[in-house]
């Protein structure tokens, strides 16, 4: 790479990957195709990761984000994100696209992550098994932002509800532990009762999802989050009558985010998104651990080692308003996302940009401005911001989602 390069901005071109749960449509539609994909397109990745990287055209050939990165760390990623996260982009942002769920899991800490990492690797397990829990020795806390109406489980809710709600389907002799669980609310009790349901691999399986499932059915949701905690059930029955993972909806919350919602989802919090669109970004991370509703590896032993069994598990993220910039703060230390929103009078001007950015367009169309250079960009779009251009002009009517790491 040239000092050329280093002030230039760059358009990605993004891996796109293909799950079952994926839809066949929205990934497609925002990249501006009439037709619908012939697989599953779930996920579209923004990044660096390795299994993974965006790739940029530069000195007339396409070579990968994470190698030009490597090249000229200062300059790309600036001397303060390059020293924190040894020369690294420290987070990946994707587009998600689940049109059905995905699995029950959750993600480890970071001290957690690095011993299973070295377990895992002293064992021989390949990087790429199906068998591997941990794939690197990084946490993963993440953001999910809303594109349209998004469902999503996650932490538990409080016990009182937990009792209550299983009390009211008549459920007791079901459920082993309920009862002490009531006696004695302690997240002791409610983590023995989750990893006795969950683990109950005794051949009855459908008998005790169809028992479930009748319940609610001869029952009235009593308000608006029971409608909404049956309908998943029901639905989740469907698709895994033979997964205990069934019966999450009763302890995990249920919750339905707006079009701009975000949450944010730390270690050892279980979830799962149920069905929607949106942009999420997270730490530069692969580790998943998964308990249920799900045909890949599960390892209930592993996870219930990480889980956080209280109700602080659900945190719904407000954006900050500065001028026409909606930022979303949170705890993470590699990432912040903000959403701007822009039009023909009001363009987004940045100056003193603290670390490398990506900007992804959703809507509209519109340039970007720097050095006496311009980029047009579209829905669809997105951009490598490097640290060495130190300021830009977005112009157009269009929403756009930034990525940068945070200073402080």
């Amino acid at each position: 790479m040239n000092e050329t390069n280093t002030l230039r901005i760059f358009k990605l071109r993004n891996q796109i990957r293909e799950y079952a749960w994926g839809s066949k449509t929205f990934i497609p539609h925002l990249q501006g195709k009439e037709e619908a994909s012939g697989e599953p397109q779930a996920e579209l990745w923004m990044g660096t990761h390795s299994q993974g990287s965006s790739r940029i055209m530069i000195n007339g050939r396409e070579e990968s984000l994470r190698n030009i990165i490597n090249e000229e760390p200062l300059k790309m990623l600036g001397k303060n994100t390059a020293g924190k996260f040894k020369n690294e982009l420290p987070f990946l942002f994707k587009v998600l696209a689940a049109a059905s769920p995905l699995s029950i899991q959750a993600h480890p800490n970071k001290i957690q992550a690095a011993k299973g990492f070295k377990l895992e690797n002293e064992k021989n397990i390949p990087l790429d098994s199906g068998e591997r829990n941990y794939r690197d020795d990084n946490h993963k806390p993440e953001l999910i932002c809303a594109l349209t109406n998004f469902d999503v489980m996650c932490g538990f809710q409080p016990i009182k509800d937990i009792v209550e709600r299983i009390k009211y389907l008549q459920l007791e002799d079901h459920i082993h532990g309920i009862k002490q669980l009531e006696k004695n609310p302690s997240a002791k009790n409610l983590e023995k009762m989750f990893s006795d349901l969950m683990s109950n691999n005794n051949n009855n399986q459908i008998q005790q999802v169809s028992i479930l499932v009748n319940r609610i059915a001869e029952l009235q949701p009593r308000d608006e989050k029971d409608t909404l905690i049956f309908r998943w059930i029901a639905r989740l029955a469907a698709i895994y009558p033979k997964d205990m993972g069934v019966f999450s909806p009763l302890f995990l919350n249920v919750v339905k985010l707006k079009q701009g919602e975000a949450l944010f989802i730390e270690a050892g919090v279980l979830h799962t998104y149920l069905n929607g669109c949106g942009v999420e970004i997270m730490a530069n991370s692969d580790n998943v651990l998964r308990g249920g509703l799900t045909h890949k590896k599960i390892d209930l032993p592993e996870l219930i080692k990480i889980l956080k069994f209280d109700n602080e598990g659900l945190k719904i993220i407000e954006p900050i308003i500065n001028t026409n910039e909606y930022i979303y703060h949170t705890s993470a230390k590699e990432f912040q996302l903000s959403k701007i929103v822009i039009n023909d009078e009001e363009p987004f001007v940045k100056s003193n940009i603290s670390s490398a950015e990506i900007i992804l367009c959703t809507e509209g169309s519109g340039s970007i401005k720097w050095s006496g250079s311009t980029l047009e960009i579209k829905h669809g779009e997105s951009l490598f911001i490097p640290f060495a251009i130190s300021e830009y002009i977005i112009e157009g009517s269009m929403e756009l989602f930034r990525v940068v790491v945070p200073t402080k």
